[in-house]
C-alpha cells in the first residue's frame, strides 16, 4: 500500500486524502493549525469540481445553493450581460471544509488529521519521503514517513518554498479586495451572481447563499478596489444603489470583514521533485476572476488520486499527475491575470459613466460575446481527465 502524506488539510488537501483512501492509499494530514476551526467566505464551485464532490459522497446542496445565471450591470444596475449557469454552487467554504473533515474523520479515522502540526522540512530518498514537522502545541519536533508528500498548504506553502527557493512573496495585482458574509438589507437577484461596476475603479460581487436564521437572505460579497489609498471601503462606494441594492447597508450590517490583496505566483515549469509535488494554490495560485481556486484544488485531488491507483512508481505517478494538471492551471492562471471580462466593462464604464437604457447602444455583438468568451477560459474549461 502506498502511503502518503499531505500538508495541509484546507479543500484541496482534504479532498485528496478521500480521493487517496477511495484508491486504497493510505493518508495522513499535517496542519498548522493548533485548531482546525473552518472558517472564511463564500466561495463558487463549477460543475466538474461538483461532479467529483458528488462521487465523493459529498452533496454540495446540502450546504450550498445551485446558481442559475452569471450577470454583470454597471454600478447603477443596468444589465450588461448574463448567461445561464448550471451545475454551478455557491458555497460557504468554512461549511464545504467542515463537510470534508467529517468525512475524512468518519472514513480515515479520528487520527487522520493531526492539528497543529507544520510542515518544516523533508529529505527525499529512494523508497520514500521523511517529512519533518514541528508541533506548534509543545514546541517539540516530529516525523513522518511515506512513500509520498503533497503540498497543499495554500499560497504561503512550506513545501513549495523548500522546492523552489528564492521565488519570494506572491505578487500583487494591485486590486485590494473585502470580503464577507451578511444577511441582504435589500433585495439581491436570486440564484445568480452578480457583478457590478468594473476593477478599473471599484467592482462588487454579491450573491446568495442561502437563508439565514432570521428567515432573510444570506450573501457573500466581495469588493475590488484599484490602488485603494488609505482610505477606507465605505468611500469608494458611496451613492452606489445598484438594483436597489443597499450597498453600504451591505457593508455595515456584516460582522467580520475581510481585507486582504488580490495576489497569484507565476507559474511554475515543474510543480515537485522525486516523491513530493504540490496541489491546489500551493501549486498554482490564481486571481478569483473565475471563481475557480477551490474547483481546481478538486480536479487536482481526483487527477493525483488516480495517477498513484495506477502506477506502482508513486515518483512517476507524481510526474504523470502534473504533466497533466499543470498545462490546465497555468492556461487558467493566465488567463485570470488578463481579467478579460473586466476589459469590457471598463469599457460601458468609460462609454456610459452616467448609466444606459440598452446595452445594444453602449457595445457592440462582439464585444457582447467576449463576455461569454471570457468565462469560457478562465471557468468553465472542462479538464482533460474528465472529458467524455
Amino acid at each position: 500500500m502506498t502511503h502518503v502524506v499531505i500538508a495541509g488539510a484546507g479543500i484541496g488537501g482534504l479532498t485528496s486524502a478521500l480521493c487517496l483512501h477511495e484508491a486504497g492509499v493510505d493518508v495522513r494530514i499535517a496542519e498548522a493549525s493548533l485548531r482546525r476551526e473552518p472558517a472564511g467566505v463564500g466561495i463558487n464551485l463549477m460543475p466538474a469540481a461538483v461532479g467529483e464532490l458528488v462521487r465523493l459522497g459529498i452533496d454540495p446542496g446540502g450546504i450550498g445553493t445551485p446558481v442559475a445565471e452569471m450577470a454583470h450591470f454597471d454600478r447603477h444596475g443596468n444589465l450588461i450581460w448574463s448567461e445561464p449557469r448550471a451545475g454551478q454552487y455557491s458555497v460557504h467554504r468554512g461549511e464545504l471544509q467542515r463537510a470534508l473533515l467529517r468525512a475524512v474523520r468518519e472514513r480515515l479515522g479520528p487520527g487522520a488529521v493531526r492539528s497543529g502540526l507544520a510542515v518544516d522540512g523533508f529529505a527525499a530518498a529512494p523508497g520514500g519521503v521523511t517529512v519533518r514537522c514541528r508541533d506548534r502545541g509543545t514546541g517539540g519536533a516530529a516525523e513522518i514517513r511515506g512513500d509520498v508528500l503533497v503540498g497543499a498548504d495554500g499560497i504561503h506553502s512550506t513545501v513549495r518554498r523548500l522546492l523552489h527557493p528564492g521565488e519570494g512573496d506572491p505578487l500583487p495585482s494591485g486590486i485590494m479586495m473585502w470580503r464577507g458574509i451578511t444577511e441582504a438589507p435589500g433585495p439581491v437577484p436570486a440564484a445568480t451572481v452578480a457583478v457590478y461596476g468594473d476593477n478599473t475603479t471599484a467592482k462588487l460581487v454579491v450573491y446568495p447563499l442561502g437563508r439565514a436564521p432570521s428567515g432573510g437572505t444570506r450573501v457573500n460579497w466581495v469588493a475590488e478596489v484599484r490602488d485603494p489609498g488609505p482610505g477606507g471601503l465605505a468611500g469608494h462606494f458611496a451613492g452606489w444603489a445598484p438594483a436597489g441594492l443597499d450597498v453600504l447597508g451591505l457593508f455595515a450590517s456584516t460582522r467580520e470583514i475581510l481585507r486582504l490583496p488580490m495576489t497569484d505566483r507565476d507559474p511554475l515549469p515543474i510543480w515537485g521533485t522525486g516523491p513530493v509535488t504540490l496541489l491546489g494554490d500551493a501549486a498554482h495560485p490564481m486571481y478569483p476572476v473565475g471563481s475557480n481556486g477551490g474547483s481546481q484544488a478538486i480536479l487536482d485531488a481526483r487527477a493525483l488520486a488516480d495517477a498513484l491507483a495506477e502506477s506502482s512508481d508513486p515518483a512517476a505517478a507524481l510526474r504523470f499527475y502534473e504533466d497533466l494538471r499543470r498545462p490546465a492551471t497555468t492556461a487558467i492562471v493566465t488567463a485570470c491575470r488578463t481579467m478579460p471580462a473586466d476589459e469590457i466593462l471598463t469599457l460601458v464604464a468609460s462609454r456610459a459613466p452616467s448609466g444606459f437604457t440598452d446595452i445594444s447602444t453602449v457595445l457592440t455583438p462582439a464585444e457582447l460575446s467576449a463576455l461569454s468568451a471570457a468565462y469560457r477560459t478562465t471557468s468553465l474549461l472542462r479538464p482533460p481527465a474528465l472529458q467524455g
